[in-house]
């Protein structure tokens, strides 16, 4: 496994993207053990991606512009689903004074959806993965999957340590209203943002 591969997918990784906004918000709302649920999440959310690029559906909906269209507004409508949720007090991403067991199958599920919902995951996989399969690998889909095996580790490590840096000053968030208000606020921004910039990409 080259040291390229390795850096490139560090960067990819750490990168704000959906993921990392929502385990953020998890970690802060909900606290250290929902954020590393968050965090799983995101990773088994890769899963639908890779089989793409590895099966070919990648690539069916790199030439079809219906499908890729598709899911990328059913991504965006669900983006800002998530910023009005963020908005509201009795939203999913509401703040508990006490860390709840009862929701962390539903944060599970969000953090699949969000990156399920993200057509141009499976267009990066199509167009990142081979660049690092050599074309005398005796094994091609072998080695695919074990890169992106690599790659999703590397995600659930570098989003773990996200959600438990946000849940480390969570206590401090929730002692101070109008700090909540503005994250409240802020983790809604990006949702926003995110789900205009996955509105203007192309194939």
């Amino acid at each position: 496994m080259s040291l390229e591969f390795l850096i490139t997918s560090l960067i990819i990784v750490i990168s704000p993207g959906t993921g990392a906004v929502y385990t953020l918000a998890t970690g802060i709302t909900r606290g250290a053990k929902a954020s590393i649920a968050a965090a799983f999440g995101c990773t088994i959310g890769i899963v639908p991606h890779m089989a793409a690029a590895t099966g070919g559906l990648a690539a069916i909906m790199h030439t079809s512009a219906l499908a890729f269209q598709t899911l990328k507004y059913l991504g965006v409508v669900y983006l800002l689903f998530m910023a009005w949720n963020a908005l509201r007090e009795n939203g999913s991403l509401r703040v508990e004074q006490q860390n709840t067991e009862v929701s962390s199958g539903r944060i599970i599920i969000t953090a699949i959806l969000i990156n399920i919902l993200n057509p141009k995951l499976s267009i990066f996989f199509l167009a990142f993965l081979p660049q690092f399969v050599s074309t005398n690998e005796q094994q091609p889909l072998l080695k695919m999957l074990s890169l992106s095996g690599v790659f999703m580790a590397m995600t659930f490590i570098v989003f773990a340590i996200y959600g438990l840096f946000a849940a480390s000053v969570r206590d401090k968030v929730i002692s101070r209203p109008n700090v909540l208000m503005w994250m409240r606020r802020s983790f809604a921004a990006a949702f926003v943002g995110l789900g205009i910039k996955l509105a203007l990409t192309q194939q």
